[in-house]
């Protein structure tokens, strides 16, 4: 079996961290038999110095004629880096919005796992954490507030400035399917997440979501408000299982449980269309401040590697191989210096990929 894999390193940290995990998944290739072939492409800052630009339509069709993207960091210092003096829509960050509208990228997946050997890294009491969480955040990524009409203006002497926040049926219905079936593959529970107690969006998002639950009978609906859900996921999160929310929600939330699984640099994602096709990336960002110095921590780029084989290639086995292999590299006391504790052996990012790729 062979695959056509676009490969964007990115910025800052990107390269290496795409690096180990191009390594982990030739790996897994190797011992489950079948080829990756990469394609690297440019994007944000690195596409910037070349063609002055964050993101080429050359780079979106290269993308869009391959199986998956695999993609590491965007971006870089605000403060200092040249790229940041251009208007917003030719920095950097402006490609990954370009890039989601482009492939459609409608349905951003971010699991939060907290791993028994990081216990320790987690911000919250043990008696709150219990036996660990296993949630899945199920963000529409494509719509909403981001992408709505937007505009500046002075009226009597007064600067005012408007974002529209606006989702059709049509729009809700195909990420609550995507959220249901994730459900469908955990423990049957989707906490639909909105604001229908003030707005008009979220009372439509409500109505929708119950539609779709109709057609999922063994799967648990709760709704909640989105100021109680970030409440409730430092007070209980092992309550939840599959998170679905609109996009700026999402996005606020899922750096929330993030957080408390003691380490951004272990988190993964995925942004999904509508047929397999996907592009997966680390939940964090390029960390320019540590580029260079062989300690990025991997682990999420390769999770998110992992990801890529489960859902756009159907390679589960391959994907369980490398998720058990990082699980492994933690048991044996191996840590990056994000996830450093007493007792554990230091290690780079190169050498982690080492260990990762030899558990497979």
């Amino acid at each position: 079996m062979n695959y056509k894999i676009a490969v964007i390193p990115g910025d800052g940290i990107g390269p290496e961290i795409v690096n180990e995990a191009v390594k982990v998944l030739d790996k897994a290739g190797e011992k489950f038999g079948f080829q990756l072939n990469y394609t690297k492409l440019l994007m944000g800052g690195a596409s910037i110095d070349v063609h002055g630009i964050p993101l080429t339509e050359e780079t979106i069709a290269e993308a869009r004629d391959s199986d998956a993207v695999l993609m590491g960091s965007i971006g870089g210092d605000a403060k200092t880096s040249p790229w940041y003096q251009l208007e917003p829509s030719k920095r950097p960050e402006a490609g990954l919005l370009k890039i989601r509208k482009s492939l459609n990228l409608f349905a951003n997946l971010r699991p939060a796992y907290l791993y028994e050997e990081l216990k320790a890294a987690c911000p919250l009491r043990e008696d709150i954490i219990g036996g660990g969480f296993d949630m899945m955040i199920m963000r529409e990524l494509t719509g909403g507030l981001y992408f709505g009409e937007r505009h500046t203006t002075e009226e009597n002497g007064v600067k005012k400035a408007v974002d529209t926040l606006s989702y059709d049926e049509n729009e809700i219905r195909r990420i609550a399917k995507r959220g249901f079936d994730i459900a469908m593959k955990r423990r049957k529970k989707v906490t639909s997440v909105d604001k229908a107690n003030v707005l008009d969006s979220s009372r439509l998002w409500r109505a929708v979501v119950e539609e779709v639950a109709a057609e999922y009978p063994e799967v648990t609906l709760e709704h909640m408000l989105v100021d109680n859900c970030a409440m409730q996921l430092v007070r209980d999160p092992k309550q939840f299982d599959v998170i679905l929310t609109e996009n700026m929600f999402g996005d606020i939330l899922s750096d929330e449980a993030s957080m408390v699984t003691g380490s951004i640099g272990m988190l993964s994602s995925a942004s999904l269309n509508e047929t397999k096709f996907g592009l997966y990336e680390p939940s964090h960002g390029s960390a320019p401040d540590i580029a260079g110095k062989d300690i990025a921590n991997p682990i999420a780029t390769i999770l998110s590697a992992a990801m890529m084989l489960r859902f756009s290639l159907d390679l589960d086995e391959a994907a369980d191989a490398i998720e058990s292999a990082v699980k492994q590299v933690l048991k044996d006391g191996y840590r990056t210096g994000d996830i450093m504790s007493e007792g554990c052996e230091l290690v780079g990012c190169t050498r982690m990929g080492d260990l990762i790729a030899e558990r497979v």
